[in-house]
């Protein structure tokens, strides 16, 4: 049985795909700063810029991600990532495309994550409170598809290979749980604070609401039992045929990557 406390992984490169600005945040930062302090080195990937995510009929779409795409940046670099992809797919409409798909697996062959974090695209209740958005739903079934097998499949999307990139396993798949299905518990103890202070640079969003009472609040809840204070919860999928070599190779990126990925056919 897989342990379910899992205090010593820490991940050489790790990518989070997500759907929109805040969702890191909210969902899986404080793991991030974790291994980020522990040397780990992050990448960010947004699928898109959370452009109808204010709600003001005054505010463009144009000028909603161009609020949101900076809050994230500021948010990223809080947490000590640099790295942060927004693809710029609509808003409000994201589907788990092939398309979609192929962008997904550009990035994972640029970055070489040997752990990818995501959402659970089966979470569609969440308590009697909430519906899960879908977008977030369709990030994760796009992101999920992408990392396996499509990632690692070398005559898949073999065309990306005009662009230095070739098929990468990923070692480790982290699936956001907010039920009873995580196996692992993060100890976020020393970093629910950096968590909390990420997300209120999420300005746009937060307005005049404090979240860290909410944020503690569901780390404690998710740490209950497992001798620590707050914890981020997991569904872990290992793939040990994936195991990371002593020193993997991965195609150069600047200090910050702040990028919309091509589209590519």
């Amino acid at each position: 049985m897989t342990n379910p406390v899992n205090s010593t992984y820490v991940p050489k490169r790790v990518m989070v795909i997500v759907a929109h600005p805040d969702d890191i945040e909210f969902g899986c930062a404080g793991t991030i700063a974790r291994w980020v302090r522990q040397g780990a080195e992050a990448c960010y990937v947004l699928c898109t810029s959370g452009d109808v995510g204010i709600l003001d009929p005054n505010i463009t779409r144009e000028q909603a991600a161009a609020i949101r795409e900076p809050e994230q940046i500021a948010a990223a670099k809080h947490i000590g990532v640099n790295n942060v992809v927004f693809l710029q797919e609509p808003d409000g409409m994201l589907e788990p495309t092939m398309a979609l798909r192929k962008r997904l697996v550009r990035e994972i062959r640029r970055f070489q994550p040997d752990t990818l974090i995501t959402g659970n695209p089966q979470t569609l209740w969440a308590g009697d409170g909430y519906i899960n958005h879908p977008d977030h739903r369709a990030a994760a079934t796009a992101a999920i598809d992408a990392v396996f097998p499509a990632a690692g499949m070398p005559t898949l999307f073999k065309e990306l290979e005009a662009e230095g990139l070739t098929a990468h396993k990923t070692y480790k798949v982290y699936v956001e749980a907010w039920d009873n299905s995580a196996t692992t518990f993060v100890n976020i103890t020393d970093t629910i604070d950096l968590k909390i202070e990420a997300l209120k640079f999420h300005k746009s969003q937060m307005q005049d609401w404090d979240p860290a009472p909410f944020i503690r609040e569901r780390a404690a809840e998710a740490a209950k039992g497992k001798e620590m204070a707050y914890a981020e919860a997991y569904r872990v999928i290992t793939f040990d045929d994936a195991l990371p070599k002593e020193e993997p190779q991965p195609q150069s990126t600047s200090a910050e990557q702040v990028q919309a990925a091509p589209e590519g056919a």
